[in-house]
């Protein structure tokens, strides 16, 4: 396995959770479960995405600016969960933030598969993406 398809197997977590995420309704152990599973979720996958693939990237004039873009919305992105904790669960105003971290999150991953994917396949050995793909496994699961 290399780096690409161990970011994408939890990118395809996080999609499913925040699409079911914004079909909850008001304050219910489901929409509790879900809040508490994604936020897991993301902040373990940023910190060791950040760690064993951003890191590297930082690292080579190719993907530089690609990584720093991405590294600053998994920042949006934790501010934006950061909202949805302080608001009321059951408000309408949680639903409107829950929607801009679905749309965020959604954003995100695909400009990170169709475009910071395409710069690293260039910028990586192929050892070096088995390589940071276990360490990421290794740190993930």
């Amino acid at each position: 396995m290399n780096i690409f398809e161990a970011l994408r197997h939890d990118h395809d977590k996080q999609r499913k959770l925040v699409d079911a995420l914004i079909q909850t309704h008001g304050e219910t152990e489901q929409r509790h479960t879900l809040m508490d599973e994604l936020k897991t979720e993301l902040e373990q996958h940023a910190k060791f995405e950040e760690r064993y693939f951003y890191n590297p990237l930082m690292l080579n004039d190719l993907t530089q600016e690609k990584a720093r873009h991405s590294v600053a919305e998994h920042h949006e992105i934790d501010e934006l969960i950061e909202q949805l904790e302080d608001t009321e669960m059951s408000s309408s105003a949680w639903l409107v933030t829950a929607k801009k971290l679905h749309h965020l999150v959604h954003h995100h991953l695909s400009e990170e598969e169709h475009e910071v994917f395409q710069l690293a396949g260039k910028a990586l050995t192929e050892e070096k993406k088995e390589s940071l793909a276990k360490q990421y496994n290794g740190a993930m699961h």
